[in-house]
């Protein structure tokens, strides 16, 4: 898709974090895991993502095989996005990463000076 490091990868944590990397794609995928969402909807609830950059990202990630985009012909175009198999297992492997988040985000929130939750 974009422009990809010419570089072999190091190590499997190398390569995960190749995929979920930025700001949005980890989110985004925290949001699919609760099944299929139209675009409109990973919008609303991603505060702070601008259009451009969404599309960007599930199209990496689609490129990548961890989202399905699915288009309806209609009239409007209605497209939907899930997790493929490959998206439900990268989504498994971060589990224990959001779990370490809420567990610490009050002290993290604290060191970056961000409001507590």
């Amino acid at each position: 898709m974009g422009k990809h490091d010419e570089r072999p990868y190091i190590c499997g944590l190398d390569a995960a974090i190749d995929v979920i990397g930025g700001k949005w794609k980890a989110l985004i995928l925290w949001e699919l895991q609760g099944g299929t969402r139209r675009f409109g909807e990973l919008r609303r609830d991603l505060p702070g993502v601008s259009e451009k950059m969404l599309i960007q990202q599930l199209r990496e990630l689609e490129a990548d095989g961890i989202v399905h985009r699915e288009v309806y012909r209609e009239v409007p175009p209605k497209v939907e996005y899930s997790l493929t198999s490959l998206g439900h297992s990268l989504n498994e492997a971060l589990l224990s990463l959001g779990d370490w988040g809420e567990q610490n985000l009050a002290r993290i929130a604290t060191v970056r000076g961000r409001p507590a939750p």
